[in-house]
């Protein structure tokens, strides 16, 4: 939660610092990537936070929570990245990808163990 409220306020930031009122989603190409960057972080959320729970519960408290961490890292890398270029946020989104695809591997494994086996 403390990540989306960041990328949040980074578009408040953009919005006062190139004057571009809501509803306004265009203007100054900085903060356009800006706003993609948050709405792309926060299209991800739900998914992220339901597979971390699911993997935590059913499969590894511990490896789940690594992988979290390592997911929420490439988020930020991913936001940071995309403030300077649109190709700057290929190698994190790779990452973050590849980790949710962890995340669904692990909750999968979690679920068919608690369900299919005694």
């Amino acid at each position: 939660v403390l990540f989306l409220a960041y990328f949040a306020m980074q578009v408040i930031y953009a919005r006062r610092k190139y004057k571009i009122s809501p509803p306004e989603t265009t203007g100054h190409p900085e903060f356009e990537r800006i706003f993609r960057a948050q709405s792309n972080c926060s299209e991800y959320f739900p998914i992220f936070i339901s597979l971390l729970w699911v993997a935590g519960i059913f499969f590894h408290q511990g490896v789940s929570a690594a992988c979290g961490l390592l997911y929420l890292y490439s988020r930020l890398k991913y936001f940071q990245g995309y403030l300077l270029a649109a190709q700057g946020r290929l190698g994190p989104l790779y990452a973050s990808a590849w980790l949710l695809w962890l995340l669904v591997g692990l909750a999968l494994a979690g679920l068919l163990a608690h369900f299919l086996w005694p």
